[in-house]
C-alpha cells in the first residue's frame, strides 16, 4: 500500500465509522423542552373543575384559619361565619391575577438558574425518605446526613435534575433545629444548582436564613439571598380537606418575610381525604392549593410561588399510597393541565414508584408517570429522581437510571422539527443516485450530533454481546455509575472561611 492509497483510505469508510463513534457536539435533549401536548381535560371539564373549586372556596369555606390571617383576610373581601373563611370568587380571581406567572429560580451558579412558569418542563427532586437502598448491600436502611449530602453531590452531576429538593431525612439528626439546619448546609456545600428544602417550624427560618448569608459571604445580616434567592421552601400551609394548618402557614409567613420563593404543595388522597373520583378529587385539590394562592398574595402580591397541586393516591384495598398507576398519573397531568391554564407556574408529582429495587415494576411506573406529567406540562415535576418505595425510600443508582429516562422523555417532548434542511431532499437524491445509502453522509452525521440521545446506562448490545459481557443488567450498570461519581466528586461549594464561620456559630454535624 503506497501513501497514496493509506491517504484515500484514512478519507473513506474507516473515517466515517471514527465521526460517527463521536460524541454528540450538543445535547439533543436538555431540560426545559416545551410542554402541554397531552391534554386529558377537555376545555369543558376544565371550566366545570374550576368553577366547582370556586364554589367550594365561596361556599364551603376554609376551616381552622390562623388568627394572623383574619385581619389580612377580611380587609381583602372574605367574610367569616362558624369557624370558616369564605372567599368570594372575584377574590380568588384577583388572587390568581396578582399572582407570580413566572420567576427565576436561580442557582448560585448562574449558569444553572431556570425559569419557572410558561410551558418549560423542568425535572426535579422532592420527597421526605427515611430509607436509603444501599449501594453496598441492596437493602435499605435508615437514611442519614452523610446520605443526604452524597446525593446532593451525585444529582450535582446529572443534567436533568435542574434543581435538588432534599430527597431523604437525615434521621440520625433527632433534634429538628439540627436537622433543618444540617440540611441546608448539606445542600450549600454540595451543589450550586437551585435547591429546596422544609422548615419544620417558624422559628427555624431567620438563623438559617443567617447561615445562609454567611454562606453567601456575608455577615448574617448582608441581605445578599435576596438578590438571587436560591433556596425555595417547600410546605403544605393547607390541610385535605379544606383547612389550614397553623404550624406550616407561619412558617409561609416568615418565609415571605425573608424573601424566600414557596411551593405550597397540597397533597391531599383519593378516597381518603379527598374524593375518590377523579374530577371531584381534582376540584377539591385546587380549592384548596387556591386557597394557599390566595393567602400568599393578601401577605405579598406576586411572591414567587409554584402552585404546587399534587393529586395522590390510596390503595382504595388497603389503605395504603400508591407511588405508581395510571390513576396518579392521568391526574398529575390534568393538574399540570388546569394550572397552566390559569396562567399559574405549576408543580406535580411523578416517578413515585413503588417498586423496591429498579426492576420491571420501576421501569414501567417511572416511565409511564414522568412522561405523563411532562406532556401534561408541569413546570416544575417533583420526586421524579431517585425516590423508590412509595416515597419511603431514595436509591443513588435510581438517581443515576431516572436522569437517562428524563433525556428520553425530554427528547420526546422536543419532537420532530421541519425545515429545508432537515426534510433532506439533497440528501436523498444524492444517496439514491450514489452509495445507496445514508450511513456517513454528512447530512447523516449533522442529525447523529444534533436529533439523536446515545444512553450509557441502557443496554444496546447485541445477545452475544452481552453474554461476553457477563449479563449485566440496568441496576449493576447504574450501581458502578453512581459508585463513579461517590468516589470522585467530591465538591465544596463554600469558601473556607465561610465555611468555617457556619460551623463556628451552628450545630453543623456534617464530618469535614
Amino acid at each position: 500500500m503506497n501513501e497514496g492509497q493509506t491517504g484515500r483510505r484514512s478519507g473513506g469508510r474507516a473515517d466515517r465509522v471514527a465521526k460517527r463513534a463521536l460524541p454528540p457536539a450538543v445535547n439533543p435533549c436538555p431540560p426545559g423542552q416545551r410542554g402541554g401536548q397531552y391534554r386529558p381535560l377537555s376545555e369543558a371539564d376544565m371550566v366545570a373543575i374550576y368553577q366547582t373549586a370556586l364554589r367550594l372556596l365561596s361556599d364551603l369555606g376554609v376551616g381552622e384559619v390562623p388568627e394572623i390571617l383574619v385581619k389580612p383576610f377580611l380587609a381583602a373581601g372574605a367574610t367569616f361565619g362558624d369557624g370558616r373563611v369564605f372567599f368570594p370568587q372575584d377574590m380568588v380571581k384577583r388572587a390568581i391575577g396578582m399572582a407570580a406567572k413566572t420567576f427565576t429560580f436561580h442557582g448560585r451558579d448562574p449558569a444553572r438558574s431556570i425559569e419557572v412558569g410558561g410551558d418549560a418542563v423542568h425535572f426535579g427532586t422532592g420527597g421526605a425518605a427515611v430509607l436509603t437502598l444501599d449501594i453496598d448491600s441492596g437493602g435499605y436502611r435508615p437514611s442519614t446526613l452523610r446520605d443526604l449530602y452524597d446525593f446532593t453531590r451525585l444529582q450535582d452531576t446529572l443534567t436533568n435534575v435542574s434543581w435538588f429538593t432534599r430527597c431523604c431525612v437525615a434521621t440520625d439528626l433527632p433534634d429538628i433545629y439540627d436537622l433543618d439546619v444540617n440540611t441546608v448546609f448539606a445542600l450549600m456545600k454540595g451543589t450550586t444548582k437551585p435547591v429546596a428544602t422544609s422548615f419544620t417550624i417558624h422559628e427555624h427560618v431567620a438563623p438559617i436564613m443567617r447561615m445562609v448569608d454567611i454562606g453567601l459571604g456575608g455577615d448574617g445580616t448582608s441581605g445578599l439571598f435576596r438578590a438571587t434567592p436560591f433556596l425555595k421552601t417547600h410546605i403544605s400551609p393547607m390541610i385535605s380537606p379544606m383547612r389550614y394548618g397553623e404550624d406550616a402557614v407561619m412558617v409561609t409567613l416568615a418565609c415571605i418575610e425573608h424573601g424566600i420563593p414557596l411551593s405550597c404543595i397540597t397533597a391531599a388522597q383519593s378516597g381518603a381525604t379527598a374524593p375518590a373520583t377523579l374530577a371531584g378529587f381534582l376540584a377539591q385539590s385546587l380549592a384548596e392549593t387556591l386557597a394557599s394562592l390566595i393567602m400568599v398574595n393578601v401577605i405579598k402580591p406576586g411572591h414567587p410561588m409554584v402552585f404546587s397541586n399534587w393529586p395522590l393516591v390510596v390503595d382504595l384495598r388497603t389503605g395504603s399510597f400508591v407511588g405508581g398507576g395510571g390513576e396518579i398519573s392521568v391526574m398529575n397531568a390534568a393538574s399540570a393541565q388546569i394550572s397552566n391554564w390559569l396562567g399559574l407556574p405549576s408543580g406535580v408529582a411523578s416517578s413515585m414508584t413503588d417498586a423496591k429495587v429498579p426492576d420491571a415494576q420501576y421501569g414501567a411506573e417511572k416511565g409511564i408517570s414522568s412522561l405523563a406529567a411532562a406532556l401534561g406540562g408541569g413546570n416544575l415535576i417533583y420526586e421524579s429522581s431517585g425516590m423508590m418505595a412509595s416515597l419511603l425510600g431514595a436509591s443513588f443508582e435510581a438517581f443515576i437510571l431516572d436522569d437517562e429516562m428524563h433525556s428520553l422523555i425530554y427528547r420526546t417532548l422536543r419532537g420532530v422539527e421541519v425545515s429545508e434542511e432537515t426534510l433532506g431532499y439533497e440528501a436523498i437524491c444524492e444517496a439514491v443516485l450514489g452509495p445507496g445509502h445514508f450511513l456517513g453522509g454528512t447530512h447523516t452525521i449533522a442529525a447523529m450530533q444534533r436529533d439523536y440521545f446515545y444512553p450509557t446506562i441502557a443496554d444496546r448490545d447485541a445477545p452475544v454481546t452481552w453474554e461476553e459481557k457477563g449479563r449485566p443488567d440496568a441496576w449493576g450498570r447504574a450501581k458502578l455509575a453512581a459508585r463513579r461519581v461517590l468516589e470522585t466528586h467530591h465538591p465544596s461549594y463554600l469558601a473556607p472561611e465561610a465555611e468555617a464561620r457556619m460551623r463556628g456559630e451552628f450545630p453543623i454535624q456534617l464530618d469535614p
